[in-house]
């Protein structure tokens, strides 16, 4: 499951435009962050997405996206114009297809070819209409969903949700965050033709004035199985709380957010639906990667976890431009030395035996870190804007590499002390049962 926020101008502490999301997915499922540039295609090629093939634009921008390792498309991603798109899974009572084009597919498509969130919005909804979405969407196991977005550039952003080949959009007004549920009601922007029609023809609606998309389209069993609603109401009202002064620390604590508990109350194995998830028993996914974007026309940063469980990890600033450090490129289905996803994940499985207190442990170290980024990110795009395109680069890929690399040491020295420390009896057998499934799956090894 997943939770995307989004913060105009209006709402934020500077009038920048601030996203973010938690990709939560298969917790042995590595992501994996890829950039691609901008290239022209030669008249009439296709392009391979994850199930099948479509006609390839004559020119896709260059895009910077956070992938699940086995999948075309993207969980959640920026271009090189500032767009930034995050998508949801959500049920609906529409027929899901055997295939077509993944949500995440539909995501990457939107980058690779619109210049403004508006554009993005279109490209998605022509796509969907013309190809429809379809296809597993999971590793590891038969999953199928239809998909929801927010849509932002540095102006403004745009939610929508989609029921097959059917679709509502709505223009965001100030804050807005988005679940694995559908959210719009009887009052939109944008939507397919006969919307209203239909859901009065298959009888979920008496007539088309008593017509509520989320309602009418949305499964409700489903939206209580995921806990949709309680997620998504409890990021609202975080930025809320915070509206007209939202940072992008702000925007990174929401994605770290346990439903308010504080890190030596809170454990996992409490398996509750919270914005920063992890998987048990009884929960099968967990935030396996989390996306924060500080959107600015004059010159926008990403920051990537590029690994899962945000509440015990530290964002990297990347930008249009800039090489992926290896590390954070690599991963697949087992672990490997050299991927970052991986040996964060022998980190996050450690302190997950015993969370209060190991995590505890590194929180302050956390914060100093991420902090310490932040303040230099700050300073080196308010240099950047004046300098050269050659100097720009240079300069941003230095702090990319000098951050990443950081944070590569920082995950060795954490996993060197947590596994020194020894464990206190307060969490559940069937929780570390479950870890030690993983771990075995996965060729994990302490």
């Amino acid at each position: 499951m997943c939770d995307t926020l989004v913060a105009l101008g209006n709402s934020t502490h500077d009038s920048s435009v601030i996203f973010g999301k938690n990709s939560d997915r298969p917790p042995n499922e590595a992501q994996v962050i890829r950039r691609f540039p901008r290239t022209k295609h030669r008249k009439g090629s296709m392009v391979n997405c994850t199930h099948i093939e479509i006609p390839q634009a004559p020119e896709t921008f260059e895009v910077l996206l956070s992938c699940p390792f086995w999948m075309w498309g993207a969980e959640m991603g920026v271009n090189e114009h500032g767009v930034t798109i995050g998508n949801e899974a959500v049920w609906s009572r529409e027929n899901y297809a055997d295939t077509g084009l993944l949500g995440m597919d539909l995501l990457r498509l939107g980058l690779e070819r619109g210049a403004t969130a508006k554009e993005a919005l279109g490209v998605i909804i022509e796509l969907l209409t013309k190809y429809g979405q379809g296809g597993n969407c999971f590793f590891g196991a038969p999953m199928k969903y239809h998909n929801s977005y927010i849509i932002a550039d540095p102006n403004e952003a745009w939610v929508l949700e989609t029921a097959d080949k059917y679709w509502v959009a709505e223009r965001v007004r100030d804050i807005r965050s988005i679940s694995n549920g559908y959210t719009i009601g009887k009052h939109w922007d944008m939507a397919s033709p006969d919307l209203a029609k239909h859901a009065v023809e298959k009888g979920w609606c008496q007539s088309e004035q008593d017509f509520d998309f989320a309602q009418c389209y949305g499964d409700a069993g489903m939206r209580e199985i995921v806990h949709c609603v309680e997620r998504a109401d409890r990021s609202a009202k975080l930025m809320m709380d915070n509206r007209g002064k939202i940072t992008m620390g702000h925007m990174m604590d929401y994605l770290k957010d346990h439903d308010g508990y504080g890190i030596r109350e809170w454990n996992p194995d409490k398996q509750l639906n919270t914005v920063c998830m992890h998987a048990g028993p009884e929960v099968i996914s967990q935030s396996t990667a989390s996306y924060v974007g500080h959107l600015s026309s004059k010159l926008s940063t990403h920051w990537f976890t590029g690994g899962s469980s945000p509440c015990i990890n530290v964002y990297v600033p990347f930008y249009i431009g800039s090489e992926i450090p290896g590390a954070f490129s690599k991963g697949e289905e087992k672990f490997r030395a050299d991927s970052y996803w991986w040996n964060h994940e022998r980190l996050v499985r450690s302190v997950q035996q015993d969370y209060p207190s190991r995590a505890s442990s590194l929180a302050s170290e956390i914060e100093k870190l991420q902090s310490g980024f932040l303040t230099e990110a700050e300073q080196v795009t308010r240099k950047a804007v004046g300098l050269s395109a050659e100097a720009k680069a240079r300069l941003l890929q230095s702090l990319t590499n000098k951050c990443a690399e950081a944070v590569l040491a920082k995950n060795r020295e954490w996993l060197k002390r947590i596994e020194k420390m020894g464990l206190i009896p307060q969490t559940k057998s069937s929780y570390l049962d479950f870890l030690k499934g993983a771990n075995e799956s996965a060729k994990i090894t302490f």
